[in-house]
């Protein structure tokens, strides 16, 4: 069956534990060529994007979902944001709980909205991730 209204309140299982490392947190920002210094040093946090690479574990686990037939090819992202209690710090180990809030079907499309909670290793929560995909249901002819 594909994904469908009825599938909003599903939540998935955490993800492994990702351990947040100074080293992780200065070559992200290297990739986003950041070279702002509360990035780096002995007391780093991790600018605010970071959270994406955790919350893409999560993430991966509705794509490839079976019983919602999701194609990964015809996925955009369309929006992201992320509301932080505390940033990411080294010495972080974090897991990732993806959740379905709300689907909305509109022309051959779904709308799929989800968040991602990213906790510590005593639930702190640590920042929640929200996301808005669009999945096309049939491949565009050309």
């Amino acid at each position: 069956m594909a994904i469908t209204e009825a599938h909003a309140g599903r939540r998935y299982p955490p993800t492994d534990p990702y351990h947040v490392s100074a080293a992780k947190i200065a070559e992200f920002a290297t990739a986003l060529g950041d070279d702002n210094p509360r990035y780096r040093g002995d007391s780093p946090i991790a600018p605010p994007t970071f959270a994406a690479v955790i919350s893409s574990r999560a993430w991966h686990q509705l794509f490839t979902d079976p019983e919602l037939e999701l194609s990964v090819e015809r996925i955009v992202h369309g929006d992201q944001r992320f509301t932080f209690v505390r940033p990411l710090r080294p010495g972080d180990i974090v897991i990732a709980m993806a959740s379905i809030d709300r689907v909305r079907l509109r022309a051959g499309s779904e709308l799929i909205y989800a968040t991602v909670d990213i906790t510590g290793r005593d639930t702190e929560l640590i920042c929640t991730a929200q996301a808005t995909f669009s999945h096309a249901r049939e491949p565009a002819t050309l």
